[in-house]
């Protein structure tokens, strides 16, 4: 087929790169536009860009998707069908319709459960065992379109949304694949928007931990907050990320966020409904994430002191 691609982040190079070895034909790729990061705010592409780049493939990345002129550059690639996998934009309904085969959107998640931004991380957040990939018609909604193929996986008791993501964005090459092999033959199914949830985009404040969640609260949203927003909480009136932790199987009856232990390279804390966090690795503010022995030798955590305490 040809195929228009519209893509921005690492996850989308992986079903770009899938499409190419089929043997598609890409005529164009949409990306975001390039924008300064880092402490010098050099100009940097995004991976979706700088793989088209290296494979000599046409890349536009307009900046308003509604005047005509965008849009007639869209018309004029004649291709048969739109991919999109993580533009991080919203398409014009006019984009959805213009070839034959409409638009196809690859999403991380088991739709209609968590529609929007943010499915992986979401899912691990509120503790999913579950999630896959769904391949689905697209559009005017926000992720409402009729559902092709549907992959599930298994969720790592210990996976954190970088790796979950790292899978689930080959698990997603694999069944865009299927889905425009088998294009003819799949019946669309219309989501059952009863049961659907929502992923929104995250904020820096849902990093920060309420130590009266349960341990097992705080850990997966240790593991869904990465790398944005990270989970933090406060320790000696300082910001303290926290970037590894685990439930440690003991009850307690001590105050939520309080230290139970800080020796022996462990750092035990209190959290809601008498259960433990195990913490394994911190980044202080303005340092390197460290192991909690690194901690424990730097700034000597004693028993009784507590965590989130501005």
């Amino acid at each position: 087929m040809k195929i228009v691609f519209m893509g921005t982040p690492q996850a989308a190079v992986t079903s770009l790169e899938k499409l190419i070895n089929v043997g598609h034909e890409i005529v164009g790729v949409y990306t975001q536009p390039d924008r300064p990061s880092g402490r010098g705010n050099k100009i940097t592409f995004s991976p979706v860009k700088q793989f088209a780049a290296d494979n000599g493939l046409p890349v536009f990345q307009p900046t308003k998707l509604r005047v005509q002129e965008t849009i007639d550059d869209f018309i004029s690639l004649n291709a048969d069908v739109a991919v999109v996998v993580a533009y991080g934009r919203i398409l014009p309904e006019v984009y959805l319709n213009v070839f034959a085969k409409g638009a196809i959107n690859v999403h991380f998640s088991l739709l209609p459960k968590y529609r929007g931004a943010a499915p992986v991380n979401w899912a691990i957040v509120n503790g999913e065992r579950t999630t896959g990939v769904t391949t689905m018609k697209m559009d005017a909604g926000l992720d409402t379109g009729d559902v092709l193929l549907v992959k599930e996986t298994p969720i790592g008791s210990n996976e954190n949304a970088v790796e979950l993501m790292d899978r689930l964005a080959v698990i997603g090459a694999d069944t865009l694949a299927e889905t425009l092999d088998n294009f003819d033959k799949l019946v669309p199914q219309p989501q059952d928007n009863s049961v659907a949830t929502l992923a929104p985009i995250m904020d820096r404040e849902d990093g920060r931990i309420d130590w009266k969640m349960t341990a097992e609260e705080i850990a997966n949203r240790v593991r869904g907050f990465i790398p944005f927003p990270g989970t933090f909480t406060t320790f000696r009136e300082l910001k303290l990320g926290i970037t590894a932790a685990l439930v440690y199987e003991e009850a307690h009856d001590v105050s939520t966020g309080e230290i139970i232990m800080a020796e022996k390279g462990e750092i035990l804390a209190a959290c809601g409904k008498n259960t433990i966090l195990k913490i394994r690795e911190v980044k202080p503010e303005g340092k390197k994430i460290m192991s909690a022995n690194d901690l424990i030798n730097g700034m000597h955590p004693k028993k009784g002191e507590r965590f989130g305490d501005r």
